[in-house]
């Protein structure tokens, strides 16, 4: 098997030769492995990581257009292709922005219609099956990363309260800025599909640290048949396409939707949040997994023994039905000692079935 063969069975839940490794550094980690390394490949390839991402439709960028929405922005502000603003955060974290809303506060329908949301149905694909095929040729699987793709995206641009409160009082606002949003990752999940990736990545955070973000009835009536309508896209195309959600937080109750709207793989399963085994118990042999070593206490934390340990329990956890791919449930950040990122890669390597 080569690395593509091998994820693709493990995700499947069908027989597999190893576990692969799999994490995002912070940019002072990836300062800390060129460090500790020669620095002469990136770090994904020197941990042998199983897949590689293909470029997004190309959209013709103008940020120009959206500074009327974004008075006074702080210097070394970014406004992004959906005209979300992003404002520098602090010196000791400056991965991390303050996110500014562009229709926060607009209550006309008019209004949220006039704005020019980017149009990914004349986006230029042409990159993306050349970029499918020389990962292929790598013996790496293909991935469309779209892990903002309904809910957050709208709410970046809407502001999550005004958002919110728009669901729970249908108001137009939502339905057309939600189709908006879906139409379009609709289109950009199909083109992922057409270029030949083998993982289609969607996500939308639908879970606080304790409690769903939202109601069952309010998810399913305005969220659920969204992401539905994205996946059925891409499998209208390739029914075989391996379908990634990531959601942070408590998801508990949200799992079985996720399942119908023809999710295969659920990420991250934070363990400060749920309980894999719980969950593995209920769900095993029907969705497959990636994550669940915390990124909020054992990697931080443990020790690198313990780091360890907990990859080989979750790995033994989901002995029944296979279909888990262990890796920390988030970007890792400065305080994670390099030597527990050691200890995680070599535990997925040393781990026999």
């Amino acid at each position: 098997m080569n690395q593509r063969e091998n994820l693709l069975a493990l995700l499947r839940r069908e027989p597999y030769e190893w576990v692969p490794a799999e994490f995002n550094l912070c940019p002072s980690l990836e300062e800390e492995y060129r460090k500790r390394t020669d620095g002469s490949l990136p770090y994904c390839d020197f941990f042998e990581m199983p897949w590689r991402n293909v470029p997004d439709l190309a959209v013709p960028e103008d940020a120009s257009r959206y500074l009327p929405y974004h008075p006074n922005l702080k210097p070394g502000s970014q406004i992004d292709l959906w005209g979300v603003a992003h404002e520098p955060g602090s010196a000791a974290a400056k991965h991390m922005t303050y996110l500014r809303s562009p229709l926060r506060g607009i209550d006309s329908l008019a209004e949220v219609r006039a704005y020019p949301l980017p149009d990914f149905l004349h986006g230029d694909a042409s990159k993306q099956k050349e970029a499918v095929d020389a990962i292929h040729e790598r013996g790496l699987a293909a991935c469309g990363n779209m892990q903002v793709t309904v809910w957050e995206t709208a709410w970046y641009i809407r502001g999550m309260e005004d958002l919110m409160m728009d669901m729970l009082s249908g108001d137009p606002i939502a339905s057309y800025l939600l189709d908006e949003v879906t139409a379009r990752s609709a289109h950009r999940a199909a083109s992922y599909a057409r270029a030949g990736v083998d993982i289609l990545y969607l996500g939308d955070d639908i879970g606080m640290q304790r409690t769903p973000m939202m109601s069952l009835e309010l998810y399913c009536k305005w969220l659920k048949p969204r992401l539905a309508a994205v996946i059925q896209a891409a499998r209208a195309v390739n029914p075989d396409i391996l379908v990634f959600y990531h959601s942070c937080g408590f998801v508990t109750p949200f799992i079985p939707h996720l399942i119908e709207a023809g999710v295969d793989v659920l990420n991250p399963v934070q363990p400060e949040s749920m309980d894999f085994g719980e969950i593995y118990r209920e769900y095993g042999g029907k969705i497959s997994f990636h994550g669940t070593i915390g990124t909020q206490t054992t990697m931080p934390f443990g020790t690198p023994q313990q780091v360890r340990e907990k990859v080989w329990e979750h790995l033994q956890i989901a002995k029944p039905f296979g279909g888990l791919l262990p890796a920390p449930t988030h970007l890792l950040e400065p305080e994670v000692p390099w030597e527990n990122i050691l200890a995680y890669a070599e535990a997925c390597r040393a781990y026999r079935l």
